[in-house]
């Protein structure tokens, strides 16, 4: 054994000397190659450019002048400590003012629509010529106006978005699907009218109200101003007020619904179809204050979503698209157990009424079968009887009146109602009953409560910056005539729309500071308004996301996660909170770092909660400064100035003469007493004329380096300009405007460049973080890849004072060609110490790399110019990689849940064009066609070919946008390090990099070795991957007013079979005969 140790040994002592000899080669390739990039000279580099960019900038933006302006007048400033709580008590108490002028515009409305109603005869034999709104203006061949359709004069509005209206009258829309002429809706059109003057009254009492209306429990739709609809491209108008939610919500009272769907096998083909469309119908009816499941049932019960089984869910978008996907899957066969599917309903409502978590107010069953064998009275007998606390809504599927008495008498024993559903078409008319049941107990009790919707938008008044959002105030209209009082009769619903942008005018923007906001949520959570809120996404055209109403605070101030901030919020508390957040800027690109306070309390006589958040140092601290009104008026006057236009310094909507004046005129008008009835913001217009003055010398200064020829001779610099914690701008241009190589820089088109309602300019937002003194520098991002930016912005901070305490007043700078700032730094990277003149490195070798990147890692120089914008890592990722490791940089993992990711969905038409019955004529003939086609495809396959094989059709697939959520990084640079070099260790040799950071400023120099290749290192980028992120059980506070039961009701009118002659004659006549074509 010794010889064999010997031998060991040996090989030992052999493989060490060769790993020795290779470490050592290693070391001394490292140090080689630290010798090639010498930390010197890229000091030397970055110092140099550094010098001449910071000179250039600080030159061109005047921003020493407007310091030096700003100090001289710090003696004669105020600074004062923002008090949050106050604040946002402040900003709450404004809004309740205004939300209740809102409400007691629709009560006026409410009072007069019942007494007319308490005036008028029904008269059967009624001829009223109403103005029709899709007929208005409407001519036959003749030339003369279609019955219903007389002169209606239409004049655009500015107020209404420019659309032509009139403000004199209302019209009224009549859904395609009702008789224009059905006794029921010219009646309540004739006894309607005396609302005109109603509309016309509170519109003049305020002038701020947009669209107001009425919407009949019989289907007609009345709206002031009177505006001309069309139909869509097959001639149908679907709108139908009486399943929107402004409706729904006022009509009835938050409600548990279970629906029992029959699945046995007698509900094969159509009546299953059309069971299907009247439990997606009745989905449809349902809001966020209700709770629901669905079973169906033949033997057994099944649950139609199995992970839910014996509770129910709130009826919120996702979960009733996540119930309607399931309700395909169901299939007729067996035998319809009702009893076990009863006492299972049953059980469940009593159940999940104990825990707490539903309405707690009203509930009912909803029966979808095609009949019933026996009454089930020992059931109710055991749950229902005598209070009748469920109700319960039968559906007969069919045309088949066999067990139509079994199904009314079970809707009549428990306070319900009964329909039959022939067709589709019957579907939604039907289903609209069991609301105005369910609005009984209300109406007997007299109470109007009123209602406010979550946010939604409005299409109608898109603007420039896209579709409106509105919130909707609405009340319950009802019957007083006292032999009527028992049945508790529903007339409708009046309401009015109330755009969440003049929410914002109320928010004076100013007091918030430079990153602080307003917002608003709604007692399920949901975000009313949020400067985060991004209801539409772009393919082509704005487009409205799916779920942009449902958006929970905690998906936007995500970084609670333990909700501390929207609970307090839900349950309407008053209080302060405070977190780290992480604010994404630049198109989500990059990323702030600071702390919030967060200050909310609740807006009375509404659903609603506010909240206001302010950041930590500097966004805490406001300064009032002094001058008098003829020196701020005088340097109000240059054609330069202008003033953020979604911030309120005068509220130009209150009378129409005003509206077409911007804010600066506005002011100067007020100022000057030409407009006694503007009301105007004294603080923030003190306040403007203050930063006016201080700022206008730079002015003259601008206008003398304009004016010097031998400055700026090769048009490098194009334009300055300047922000202050007012809103007020100024810009000045070193080209003419026809030469500027940003055409959109600080116009309307480049959103987060200029002061808006949401937040201030994003140069301004992101000098306010860098170091006093030093200017950031940033390429725009564009929108497209191909359209890449050849711009740099540079701006820089002006504060009042040396100290943390001090406000930012302001931020100045400039935009310069991106090939002008490279060539500077290529000049500087060329220079070097040595007195020879020969330099040892130069950026000009191939053997390295030069790159300057930003603060948050993205390249504005690099020798390959397509790289210019793109993130370091993606060029460099071994580099990147080091950088993070070694702490130079940091990742911040972020969220976005309002995502829109591509998906492969299978091309099919919408359900819910089904609930139209011309769209369900169309339906049926197209199906039946392809049918046709399939079984004549089927047949030649068999003759011509040896055997029979089934025929597979390939589903069409399209990529479509859905909804989703996704988890992306950002990096940033860690301030403290200054420079650093390092090495990596890759495949067959060691790679060297030098950074380098350039003073004064958010810039960095990196130096790479190039002759080492790291390609085992991949790429890191900042692309987003899909996460499942589950919005679990969230605290909601029920709305305050409950009314599901009443002692009085008359529930004898529970309903009978249904027939066509409301419909259209061209329906009537065709869906029977698509009827029997279906029908087993």
């Amino acid at each position: 054994t010794m010889p064999e140790n010997l031998n060991l040994l040996r090989a030992f002592g052999v493989f060490f000397f060769i790993f020795w000899t290779a470490f050592n080669t290693a070391l001394v390739d490292v140090v080689g190659s630290e010798q090639q990039i010498p930390l010197s000279v890229v000091k030397l580099w970055a110092s140099a450019f550094g010098g001449e960019i910071k000179s250039i900038a600080a030159k061109y933006s005047g921003s020493q002048l407007l310091q030096k302006k700003y100090k001289e007048y710090e003696k004669d400033v105020a600074i004062e400590e923002i008090d949050g709580l106050q604040l946002v008590k402040k900003l709450a108490k404004n809004m309740e003012e205004m939300f209740h002028k809102k409400s007691e515009a629709v009560r006026r409305l409410v009072e007069a629509a019942e007494d007319a109603y308490l005036k008028h005869e029904f008269d059967a034999d009624l001829q009223y010529e109403y103005f029709n709104a899709v007929l208005i203006n409407e001519r036959d061949e003749e030339g003369n106006y279609l019955e219903l359709g007389k002169e209606f004069i239409l004049v655009p509005n500015d107020h209404f978005n420019n659309l032509p209206v009139n403000i004199s009258l209302s019209d009224v829309q009549v859904p395609t699907n009702m008789y224009n002429k059905d006794p029921a809706i010219v009646n309540g059109v004739y006894w309607s009218e005396s609302l005109n003057k109603v509309f016309v009254d509170n519109f003049d009492r305020d002038p701020s109200l947009i669209w107001q209306y009425f919407g009949s429990a019989k289907g007609f739709f009345r709206q002031y101003p009177g505006i001309k609809w069309e139909p869509d491209e097959n001639g149908v108008i679907a709108f139908d007020c009486r399943n929107r939610k402004w409706y729904i919500q006022a009509a009835t009272s938050p409600k548990d619904v279970v629906i029992l769907v029959d699945v046995s096998g007698s509900m094969k083909g159509l009546r299953l179809t059309i069971a299907k469309q009247t439990v997606s119908s009745i989905l449809d009816t349902l809001g966020d204050d209700d709770f629901f499941n669905i079973i169906a049932y033949n033997e057994e019960l099944h649950y139609v979503e199995p992970c839910l089984n014996g509770t129910l869910v709130q009826a919120d978008r996702a979960n009733k698209e996540h119930f309607r996907e399931h309700l395909d899957k169901l299939f007729a066969k067996g035998i319809g157990m009702l009893d076990i599917a009863l006492n299972e309903a049953f059980n469940m409502l009593n159940e999940f009424n104990h825990t707490g978590q539903g309405s707690i107010c009203s509930q009912a069953i909803m029966l979808i079968t095609d009949g019933a064998v026996d009454t089930y009275d020992t059931i109710f007998a055991k749950y229902n009887w005598p209070d009748r606390k469920v109700r319960i809504f039968t559906y007969l599927i069919g045309r088949e009146a066999a067990f139509a008495d079994n199904l009314k008498w079970m809707a009549c024993a428990n306070k319900g109602f009964f329909t039959q559903i022939s067709t589709l078409a019957d579907v939604q008319e039907n289903v609209m009953e069991y609301l105005h049941v369910l609005s009984r107990p209300k109406v007997i009790d007299q109470e109007h409560d009123v209602v406010w919707t979550e946010a939604y938008i409005d299409s109608t008044l898109a603007d420039d910056q896209g579709l409106v959002l509105m919130t909707t105030v609405a009340m319950p209209v009802f019957s007083k005539q006292n032999e009527t009082r028992s049945k508790g009769i529903l007339l409708g619903v009046v309401g009015t729309d109330v755009p969440v942008k003049e929410l914002l005018k109320t928010i004076p923007k100013y007091k918030l500071g430079i990153h602080g906001y307003a917002f608003a949520i709604t007692n399920n959570g949901y975000i009313l308004t949020h400067p985060e809120l991004r209801p539409l996404y772009e393919e082509g055209k704005k487009r409205r996301k799916p779920n942009y109403s449902s958006v929970d605070l905690s998906e936007v101030e995500w970084e609670d996660r333990d909700d501390v901030l929207r609970n307090a919020m839900v349950n309407r508390k008053t209080g302060k909170f405070s977190m780290e957040v992480k604010k994404t800027v630049d198109k989500g690109k990059r990323v702030l770092v600071m702390t919030n306070d967060y200050y909310y309390t609740d807006i009375k006589g509404t659903p609603f909660s506010l909240g206001v958040a302010l950041s930590r140092g500097h966004g805490k601290y406001f300064f009032r400064g002094n001058v008098t009104v003829e020196e701020g008026l005088h340097d109000l006057e240059h054609p330069d100035v202008s003033l953020a236009d979604e911030w309120s310094y005068c509220n130009t909507d209150l009378h129409p003469e005003h509206r077409q004046m911007t804010q600066l005129e506005a002011i100067k008008r007020y100022l000057t007493g030409k407009e006694p009835l503007l009301q105007c913001d004294k603080e923030l217009i003190q306040e403007v004329l203050f930063d006016a003055v201080v700022s206008a010398p730079i002015e003259a200064y601008w206008t003398s380096l304009a004016l010097n020829k031998s400055e700026n001779s090769d048009k490098g610099v194009e334009v300055a300009f300047l922000g202050t914690r007012t809103g007020l701008s100024r810009i000045n241009l070193f080209v003419g405007p026809e030469q500027l190589t940003n055409q959109d820089f600080l116009t309307a088109e480049d959103k987060e460049n200029i002061f808006n309602a949401d937040h201030f300019p994003l140069w301004y937002r992101r000098a306010a973080e860098q170091i006093p003194g030093s200017f950031v520098y940033s390429i725009p991002f564009s929108t497209e890849t191909a359209n890449k930016s050849n711009v740099v912005t540079a701006s820089t901070a002006i504060q009042l004072l040396d100290d943390r305490k001090s406000p930012v007043v302001a931020a100045v700078g400039i935009q310069m060609k991106l090939e002008f700032f490279q060539r500077k730094f290529w000049t500087a990277s060329r220079q070097c110490a040595s007195l020879d003149g020969r330099c040892a490195i130069s950026c000009d070798d191939e053997a390295i790399s030069c790159y300057l990147i930003d603060n948050n890692g993205f390249i504005l120089v690099s020798e390959d110019y397509r790289q210019t914008g793109y993130f370091f890592g993606e060029v460099e990722g071994a580099v990147m990689n080091k950088l993070l490791t070694m702490g130079s940089f940091k990742r911040i993992t972020l969220y976005d849940y309002q995502a829109m990711c591509r998906t492969n969905k299978e091309s099919s038409d919408s359900a819910h064009s089904l609930l139209d019955p011309y769209n369900a004529f169309f339906a049926a003939v197209k199906w039946i066609m392809t049918e046709l086609v399939l079984i004549l495809y089927a047949v030649l396959v068999m003759l011509t070919s040896r055997y029979f094989f089934p025929v597979h059709i390939a589903q069409r697939l399209k990529q479509t946008l859905e909804p989703c959520d996704t988890e992306y990084p950002a990096f940033v640079s860690e301030r403290t390090i200054k420079e650093t070099t390092g090495n990596i260790a890759c495949d067959d040799c060691f790679k060297s990099f030098v950074i380098q950071q350039i003073p004064s400023s958010n810039l960095f120099m990196v130096v790479v070795d190039n002759e080492c290749f790291c390609d085992s290192v991949p790429p890191i980028t900042m692309a987003p991957i899909e996460i499942r992120y589950i919005l679990l059980f969230k605290i909601r506070r029920r709305p305050e007013s409950c009314h599901g039961f009443h002692p009085e009701e008359n529930a004898r009118e529970c309903g009978g079979v249904s027939g066509l002659s409301a419909k259209p004659p061209l329906v009537a006549l065709v869906l029977p005969l698509l009827l029997m074509i279906f029908s087993r």
